[in-house]
């Protein structure tokens, strides 16, 4: 055959196949053809998500283009919103490869997370660090009062104004090129940072031959165990990942001393093998490369640049929240290191406590002095009865109902749940997904995150698609999935996070965030509310008979909730510490040893040796995976913001007061990110946030 028809018929065929994978492709449909347009996540291919990513990158670049060559005058419409619209093919996509490689990562997706990372990168760079298009957008700011625009519009027009200038728009040529390398740079040691932590979390294990060994621990962590032991070749013997629900038990019930050390020692120790899956250099370069960056951009550290749209704005702001609690708190814990002494001297030995003693011997402590066993509380603790007890406190606030869709809707994990959520008025306000039990392939911790996030088409309100991902207590033999305190306190966060998310109202997508410090208020309030007795009493339900959970519980419950907050509160901040520490530097020494900078630094705050941070910097993905770079104090921050909030309800009497709950709803809750964090705060509350309830519901006293 003539080889041109051979090279005609050739490039027929790869259009045809073209055509076909596009046609196939789920993301490239105009529709999924599925409920509510959830998804079709069964269908979706690795080979889907690189084709969709790399259409979606090729489609915003023809939408930059269309802005930048246009002849019109730039003004809201054709510049801003045609902007905020652009890239609707990479958002759809990103939101469903995002939260899936997270909870079902896959040597695949890893493999495609680092192809891509470069790539968006630079295709992010290439929209902010265009000349012509920051013309278009600083034409429409310096211009903004002749075209009229509402408050929710002149937030957005800042936004996006701000976000060229802090992605470097008006850096020079040579400067943008250098920024472009950094970025790239600084993306992908992130990105390789997170999966060495992934790996070190659900695959590094602590193995037990004899089942003595385990005294103390429940039978139902003691069956995990074994499962886990049988699933990685090594039947009859017991073994331990790094994931809280696995590991945490054997510190605070395993007799075993030896035992809890090697837990404990795994777990910290994470990110710090001297292995393949080793942090440290990773986390002195992403150091190092941020703080070129700030200089880069005119900021003297890099705290100075995360913090400068944010609520504190200054790291000196940062240190006095954070000073304010520490000398309280290392009181407290003292007392507390005082009580494990004491227990370990009931048990006939004389050594000083070690970290590894600390969980062990303060939950006998909390036992003796309270009466209360932990274990006895979580068969009181099933998981689907603590979702009633969550769909409860929604309800009673806000109005909210929720209609169980899981047979409906695409199932993107076996053992997710979903529902319909329902709103006072009887419309579909949102779809909620929940992925409670830890897994190979999903990261550590708990998140709340979304598949689709709320916004408009036109006058339609598109539904928010909302996912908590938890690593909760799992069933084991008989035993349904019975959680602990700290459990339950994680699922009532998280879905703070997602009630925020299901409520938001906002009609452009550059004004749906909130200032990193604020965004943890809706989450944290919401813990206010599960352990009150009038919520326990709809929840907190006997496994095996049904029966409620007894008053003197509550009681023992309320009366211990304070207990160990010495010790959470110092790991806690003494973690934020670090994470400033290292971001405050405006020198970095070429031989940095970022655990011996841990080391020196809290040990000048005198953190007391039976305490280590609660993430080291070789697992601290909060700050080296990104996210929250120079921004853990956020929890503390909004701490003292939700703890004034819910003294809100306190004062009008009733901690579901109809009333102070409709505020919550129109100041904090609804506006995204239209207002700025202060601001829906103080139109909340109506002063600024006060200190003062936050040490009380931890116990600290201010002196």
């Amino acid at each position: 055959m003539n080889k041109y028809l051979v090279m005609a018929a050739l490039a027929l065929t790869l259009a045809g196949s073209a055509c076909s994978a596009a046609s196939e492709n789920p993301f490239l449909a105009k529709e999924y053809n599925t409920p509510y347009e959830i998804p079709p996540f069964e269908k979706i291919t690795i080979d889907h998500y690189r084709e969709a990513f790399l259409k979606g990158m090729e489609e915003q670049k023809k939408e930059i283009r269309a802005i930048v060559v246009q002849r019109s005058v730039p003004d809201f419409e054709n510049t801003i919103v045609a902007l905020d619209r652009s890239g609707s093919l990479l958002d759809k996509v990103d939101y469903v490869f995002g939260p899936l490689s997270s909870s079902n990562s896959t040597e695949e997706t890893r493999a495609l997370e680092k192809e891509l990372s470069p790539l968006l990168s630079a295709h992010y760079d290439d929209i902010f660090l265009n000349e012509l298009l920051f013309a278009k957008v600083k034409s429409v700011y310096d211009n903004q009062a002749k075209f009229n625009l509402n408050k929710e519009q002149k937030k957005l027009l800042e936004n996006i104004y701000k976000q060229f200038v802090r992605a470097g728009a008006e850096l020079s040529p040579e400067q943008k090129e250098e920024l472009r390398k950094l970025n790239t740079e600084i993306a992908m040691l992130q990105l390789t940072f997170t999966q060495n932590l992934m790996h070190e979390t659900n695959h590094k294990y602590v193995t037990v031959d004899k089942i003595e060994d385990l005294k103390g621990l429940p039978e139902s962590n003691i069956a995990a165990a074994a499962k886990m032991a049988e699933e990685n070749g090594a039947p009859g013997k017991w073994m331990f990942n790094m994931q809280r629900p696995s590991c945490n038990p054997v510190l605070q019930y395993c007799e075993n001393r030896d035992l809890r050390r090697r837990v404990y020692e795994t777990y910290y120790n994470r990110g710090n093998q001297n292995d393949e899956y080793d942090n440290k250099e990773i986390s002195r370069k992403l150091v190092t490369l941020r703080l070129q960056k700030a200089k880069l951009m005119g900021y003297k550290d890099y705290a100075s640049l995360a913090l400068d749209n944010r609520m504190a704005k200054t790291s000196e702001s940062v240190y006095k929240l954070l000073d304010q609690v520490w000398t309280p708190a290392l009181r407290k814990a003292a007392e507390e290191i005082e009580d494990i002494r004491a227990e370990i001297k009931k048990d006939g030995f004389d050594f000083e406590p070690a970290g590894w003693d600390f969980m062990y011997y303060q939950n006998k402590a909390k036992e003796a002095r309270y009466s209360i066993d932990e274990d006895e509380v979580s068969a009181y603790l099933e998981i689907n009865n603590v979702i009633k007890g969550l769909f409860f406190v929604a309800n009673k606030l806000y109005g909210l109902t929720f209609k169980e869709c899981t047979d409906q809707f695409p199932v993107y994990e076996k053992t997710a749940q979903s529902w319909e959520v329902i709103d006072k008025d009887g419309k579909v306000l949102a779809l909620f997904y929940s992925d409670y039990y830890p897994r190979a392939g999903k990261g550590a911790g708990a998140w709340c995150t979304s598949f689709r996030p709320q916004g408009y088409n036109g006058q339609e309100r598109i539904l928010p698609i909302v996912l908590n991902v938890c690593n909760m207590t799992s069933p084991t033999g008989n035993k349904p999935a019975l959680q602990s305190i700290d459990n339950v306190n994680t699922m009532f966060h998280e879905f703070g996070h997602a009630l925020h998310s299901f409520m938001r109202d906002v009609h452009y997508q550059g004004v749906g965030r909130t200032e990193r410090d604020f965004v943890e208020l809706p989450s944290q309030l919401n813990e206010h509310w599960a352990f009150e007795p009038e919520v326990l009493n709809i929840y907190a339900r006997h496994y095996q008979t049904g029966e409620l959970i007894p008053m003197e519980l509550l009681k023992k419950i309320e009366e211990s909730s304070k207990y160990g907050q010495g010790f959470a509160t110092v790991e806690y901040i003494a973690a934020s510490y670090v994470d400033m520490d290292l971001h405050v530097l405006q020198e970095i020494p070429e031989n940095l040893d970022v655990m011996a900078f841990e080391t020196q630094m809290l040990t000048r705050r005198c953190l007391p040796e039976q305490i280590l941070p609660r993430y080291r910097v070789t697992n601290f993905s909060h700050t080296m995976g990104g996210g929250y770079t120079a921004g853990y104090y956020s929890y503390m921050w909004a701490e003292v913001l939700d703890c004034d909030t819910f003294q809100a309800f306190k004062e009008a009497g009733d901690i579901f007061d109809p009333e102070t709950a409709d505020k919550l709803r129109k100041y904090i809750l609804t506006p995204g990110g239209i207002d700025d964090g202060m601001t829906m705060f103080k139109n909340f509350r109506g002063h600024e946030p006060e200190i003062g309830p936050l040490l009380e519901k931890r116990g600290l006293t201010m002196k």
